[in-house]
């Protein structure tokens, strides 16, 4: 548990203003490429079912919206919580598991 966490007054790091900077970034790709691959293929090319319920029930917009808002919220509150490793271990996951296969699929299609 020491590696993922820090007291709350050691000073701010390089590394962990990146970290937080990748993860919104992932976060908004992801939302982008959500949005734009729901709006071409429909609601279920979408993997998750938290989403695809919550599109369900307040639309495209509205669910893709709040679920990353409160990704981006509880990233920002490791972030401040200083646990930025696993605030870049949620972006390489983000990246694998979200950016890289929409990237594919908008490739191939």
């Amino acid at each position: 548990m020491a590696l993922l966490y820090k007291r709350w007054d050691e000073p701010r790091s390089l590394f962990g203003d990146l970290a937080v900077l990748v993860f919104l970034l992932t976060q908004c790709l992801d939302g982008m490429f959500t949005y734009l691959g729901i709006s071409i293929w429909g609601p279920r090319i979408e993997a998750n079912p938290l989403i695809v319920s919550a599109i369900d029930a307040v639309g495209i917009l509205g669910g893709v919206g709040a679920a990353k808002i409160l990704a981006i919220t509880f990233g920002i509150v490791l972030h401040l919580r200083r646990v930025h490793n696993l605030v870049a271990m949620l972006s390489v996951v983000y990246v694998a598991g979200a950016i890289l296969p929409w990237t594919a699929l908008f490739l191939t299609n």
